[in-house]
């Protein structure tokens, strides 16, 4: 299958459920959908995810209340998961690329360039995901994106 070069959750769905998850998972995110992120993760004690706005986070109540965070208030974050590949096995699979986008704030906008990786596993039919790391490499813009995330909650 030829993937794409970008997914931002906008797109149909795909014959393969691999990529489907993913696309659920980008089109809660960018619609800041709570509940279809929910259904995008395996709710167990075990998920993890360690992101920009830092720490691990465990379990999906911890994890549910970053994404809450991220869609409340005046704050839009949007972003496009690029120059990514899929490996796995018919259980488990790694999507490790990069995200760009943006976070969109009364006081202005500010670019985001973030490399990322996620698991998923098959549960009951159905692709999870289980883990998610996210990084910002530039100093600058993470301490810009903690700044614009932390004037919008105030």
């Amino acid at each position: 299958m030829i993937m794409p070069e970008t997914l931002d959750g906008s797109e149909r769905e795909t014959d393969d459920p691999r990529l489907n998850a993913l696309i659920r998972f980008y089109r809660a995110f960018n619609r800041r959908d709570l509940a279809l992120m929910e259904s995008c993760w395996a709710i167990d004690a075990e998920v993890t995810m360690s992101n920009p706005l830092g720490g691990i986070k465990r379990g999906w109540p911890e994890i549910a209340a970053v994404y809450a965070r991220i869609f409340s208030g005046k704050t839009e974050v949007r972003v496009e998961f690029h120059d990514f590949i899929l490996r796995g096995s018919e259980e488990m699979f790694v999507a490790v690329g990069r995200e760009r986008g943006s976070v969109r704030t009364p006081a202005g906008t500010l670019d985001l360039r973030i490399r990322t990786s996620r698991i998923f596993e098959k549960m009951n039919g159905t692709w999870k995901q289980t883990h998610h790391h996210g990084s910002i490499d530039d100093a600058d813009m993470l301490r810009a994106y903690h700044t614009c995330l932390a004037a919008a909650q105030s």
